[in-house]
């Protein structure tokens, strides 16, 4: 079980790291915003990619401790 908390609690962490630093620069992007500054089709599924890799670390998180202690 050492070994699959080890593995969730890698992915939260390459979640938590890599996908905001993604958004900044999806954020940048000339891509992101149309002439009048709203968010385009490309900034919003982005973003929402984004929120899922962020939930998934999340239950990473959980599911790691679960199995550190015993409770999967």
């Amino acid at each position: 079980m050492i070994a699959l908390a080890v593995l969730l609690f890698l992915n939260a962490a390459f979640n938590v790291i890599v996908w905001p630093q993604f958004y900044k620069r999806v954020a940048n992007d000339p891509r992101a915003r149309d002439e009048a500054g709203k968010a385009t089709a490309f900034m919003k599924v982005h973003a929402i990619l984004i929120a899922i890799a962020m939930v998934l670390a999340l239950v990473s998180v959980i599911a790691g401790i679960a199995a550190l202690t015993g409770a999967l």
